[in-house]
């Protein structure tokens, strides 16, 4: 059994807000025209692109998935999928706590959306994980029950490159340390690092090693190991499974657009490293489902 606790719902409305900036782009069917200026499917509805992602699931035997809706004024797209498929999906959306009525924002999509996660992007928003804003963030998460997702490190943004979006990102907000002080404080909040902390490995190694309820996801090719000379997959997995064991991994794969659709490579690699770093069956069923299931229980409707 597989879950997959890192996938982006690219929505109709999520590209329509991302090129809001772009000329020459159609107001009626902007997302169709975006779609296909990318080579991408046109995601249509909600309803739609909710389908997709279902049967994707069913072709790669993936029981569950996280849907990260990620722009802030997205997540209605993402609540309407979680709606028509509650037993597949678990809704995660960005959030800026800088922007005008993120207090409300916040309130709403916990509650009356019933997402399950909150996405921050410090060196995206440019604020930093400390900030009293922030700390609203984790009180609310710990309120409703949710989980709080703090990407951290090297942050890049396929669609915004291939737009010629600028991405004027600031880097030294994403510290995995700064996330363990504010972890500690909420220690019944679930907290999640993705990507081994994307660069920053050893910190988030630091910052699991002090919080025991911060995880790290797995997702993506995890490229950010370029920074790190010799480093390798499997020899990431064997540090993450000492520090941090693997009742506190979640895989997951970054999949987000079609056609390409769900990331059976990256899924293989991590097969693969995990097999090279001596992970038990034990540790895989933990790592690639029941972390997974244990954080996002089934709800009964």
């Amino acid at each position: 059994m597989i879950n997959d606790a890192h996938c982006h719902f690219f929505s109709s409305r999520f590209l329509e807000l991302l090129t809001q900036s772009l000329p020459d782009l159609p107001e009626t069917g902007r997302a169709a025209a975006v779609a296909q200026q990318l080579g991408w499917t046109d995601p249509g509805t909600p309803e739609q692109l909710a389908a997709t992602w279902t049967a994707e699931l069913d072709r790669n035997r993936v029981s569950r998935a996280v849907l990260i809706a990620s722009l802030p004024g997205d997540e209605d797209s993402v609540a309407e999928a979680v709606r028509l498929h509650p037993d597949r999906f678990v809704g995660f959306f960005m959030f800026n706590p800088l922007a005008p009525g993120a207090d409300e924002r916040l309130d709403r999509a916990l509650s009356a959306l019933n997402m399950r996660g909150i996405c921050l992007f410090p060196a995206m928003h440019k604020f930093r994980v400390d900030d009293e804003r922030v700390e609203k963030v984790f009180a609310a998460a710990e309120r409703y029950q949710a989980a709080v997702f703090v990407h951290c490190g090297v942050l890049t943004v396929g669609v915004r490159k291939k737009l010629g979006l600028p991405s004027p990102f600031d880097l030294r907000l994403g510290n995995p340390l700064a996330v363990a002080a504010v972890a500690a404080s909420h220690p019944r909040v679930p907290v999640i690092i993705p990507h081994f902390g994307a660069g920053m490995f050893r910190e988030a190694l630091m910052a699991a090693d002090a919080c025991p309820n911060i995880y790290l996801d797995t997702s993506s090719s995890n490229g950010w190991i370029k920074y790190y000379p010799g480093l390798t997959l499997d020899a990431v997995f064997r540090q993450a499974l000492a520090v941090a064991g693997a009742d506190r991994l979640l895989f997951g794969t970054d999949s987000s657009f079609f056609p390409r659709g769900w990331q059976k490579g990256v899924y293989a690699a991590q097969a693969a490293a995990l097999t090279m770093a001596g992970a038990s069956e034990q540790d895989r069923t933990a790592i690639c489902a029941a972390n997974f299931d244990r954080l996002f229980p089934l709800t009964s409707a």
